[in-house]
């Protein structure tokens, strides 16, 4: 029994090798760096700008918030010794008030920034991978990688990628 699964072994080391190689002939594969397409690619950088001006007026304010913030806190150390113990518990708990506001405001900018990159990300691979697929189609690819730990330049197919992006 030993004796006919060592051949079954052997037969396997020495067969599939040879299938491998004939089919390799056959394969034609490529790599996409997809990092690179969402950084460069033109409706990225479109959408990173419309996003920018779409929230640069909350993030203003929230900046503005954020001075506001840092000059009371200032006042009330170079002030807070001359008050009265009620007076600068006053202004601590309407600083305290306020700076819990801000650490909301700022959170729910985040949360719906990322909401917004998510989906302009979202948007933006399902198109990489339309003009992938359009690649692959009419360059007769059998398989398109997007991560490797190694690629040979004549395999990249990011710039064709990139390109059928802008044409689009």
């Amino acid at each position: 029994m030993e004796k006919k699964l060592k051949l079954a072994l052997l037969s396997c080391l020495i067969v599939v090798p040879l299938f491998l190689k004939a089919y390799a002939d056959e394969l034609t594969i490529a790599y996409v760096n997809m990092e690179r397409v969402i950084r460069e690619a033109p409706a990225a950088i479109n959408a990173s700008k419309k996003m920018e001006q779409e929230f640069e007026g909350r993030r203003q304010d929230l900046q503005r918030i954020a001075d506001d913030i840092a000059s009371r806190q200032a006042a009330l150390a170079e002030k807070g010794a001359s008050l009265s113990d009620s007076q600068r518990r006053a202004k601590e708990e309407e600083l305290a008030a306020i700076s819990v506001r801000f650490q909301r405001r700022q959170q729910e900018f985040q949360e719906d920034l990322n909401i917004r990159k998510n989906s302009e990300a979202s948007s933006l691979l399902d198109k990489a991978n339309k003009a992938i697929a359009q690649i692959a189609d009419a360059e007769h690819l059998d398989m398109i990688f997007q991560e490797a730990v190694a690629v040979s330049n004549r395999l990249d197919i990011t710039d064709k990628v990139i390109k059928k992006l802008t044409a689009n």
